[in-house]
């Protein structure tokens, strides 16, 4: 018996529909987020990847960029709750977390309760997130990745969506504590915040220097949000498409067939397979970014940078001659055959 092509039609026309919505809920965030922030959007587009991929980002700038006025915007724009940890070498883990406290009840019993920190919310702004010592940096560990916090032997699932938004100063080296590989491994993509040219500059100056308040309103809520990030996992990946971010990734290993030349004389380690998960998710987004329903070896390629340069860890020689792990990233991208030899 034939089948009915007629069936395979109303699927076609209702995923057209949802990746149509998809882009005009995209373009009209960025509307609203760029009422307050002058071009930067490569940025904001890694920013809101990071959301519906349901990752985490950390924004890497000098001060006075306007990352932390960035994060700010994104969740003015979203119907979510936000909450923000300035992080300083004194915070302690139950001042991210929570803690317990011994209160009375209305039977004036003294009882057990624990009040939620700051991390029980769905955008994280972890402020300066390299000034706080390692200890407390980890207590993010188990938040960024499983999505629940742990107090003594209870443990607390966060509400979805939730995204961790962390910055860093790199020019600050005193005071600041380095953020450990494997709390960097749970950062879904890294975002280095640009200089802005002349033309920015004149467009932060007349809207931050002026008389005129700029009110960002509230365009998705958490139940939109969770759609669109449920038609980023239902995005088709090709065979091929997948084959290339995996041997993208092992390029990036010093001591694997596949190692780029740059890869074997400056790294010590390559990224994680997390660095592959975040390479297509991030592709699936992109696709869908531009219409399409189906991610591309291109959108892969879009996405390596942010998704790979916080995981390619540099060996002394590399370290000694300046090099970065963007320039070995983007030379394996222009070395590396898109269809398997």
């Amino acid at each position: 018996m034939n089948e009915s092509p007629v069936s395979t039609a109303p699927v076609s026309s209702v995923v057209h529909k949802q990746v149509d919505a998809f882009r005009d809920s995209i373009d009209t965030l960025r509307k609203e987020i760029g009422k307050v922030i002058v071009g930067n959007r490569e940025v904001i587009d890694g920013a809101i990847t990071c959301l519906l991929a349901g990752g985490h980002a950390l924004l890497e700038g000098v001060p006075g960029l306007g990352k932390t006025m960035l994060v700010r915007t994104l969740a003015r724009a979203l119907e979510l709750n936000f909450s923000r940890i300035q992080f300083t070498p004194d915070l302690m883990p139950a001042d991210i977390l929570g803690t317990t406290i011994i209160e009375e009840d209305e039977s004036r019993n003294k009882v057990f309760s624990f009040r939620k920190g700051p991390i029980f919310g769905n955008i994280v702004l972890a402020d300066e997130v390299n000034r706080a010592t390692p200890k407390t940096q980890s207590a993010l560990l188990q938040a960024m990745q499983e999505q629940v916090v742990t107090v003594g032997k209870t443990t607390y699932q966060l509400d979805p969506p939730f995204l961790v938004l962390a910055t860093q100063n790199p020019l600050e080296m005193e005071g600041t504590y380095p953020l450990p590989e494997a709390q960097l491994d749970r950062f879904l993509f890294k975002l280095n915040i640009p200089f802005p040219d002349r033309e920015e500059l004149h467009g932060i100056l007349e809207r931050t220097t002026g008389a005129l308040d700029i009110d960002v309103r509230p365009v998705l809520d958490g139940a939109r949000i969770l759609q669109m990030m449920k038609l980023v996992r239902d995005v088709p990946v090709a065979r091929h498409v997948q084959d290339y971010a995996i041997r993208l990734l092992r390029s990036t290993h010093p001591d694997t067939p596949d190692a780029h030349t740059l890869t074997k004389r400056f790294v010590r380690f390559g990224a994680s397979p997390r660095g592959a998960q975040s390479l297509l998710l991030a592709a699936k987004i992109q696709a869908l970014f531009a219409g399409r329903f189906a991610a591309s070896i291109d959108d892969v390629k879009l996405v390596a940078l942010p998704a790979l340069r916080h995981r390619v860890l540099l060996n002394f020689e590399g370290e000694a001659e300046g090099v970065k792990s963007d320039q070995v990233i983007q030379a394996i991208i222009e070395s590396l055959p898109e269809a398997k030899v």
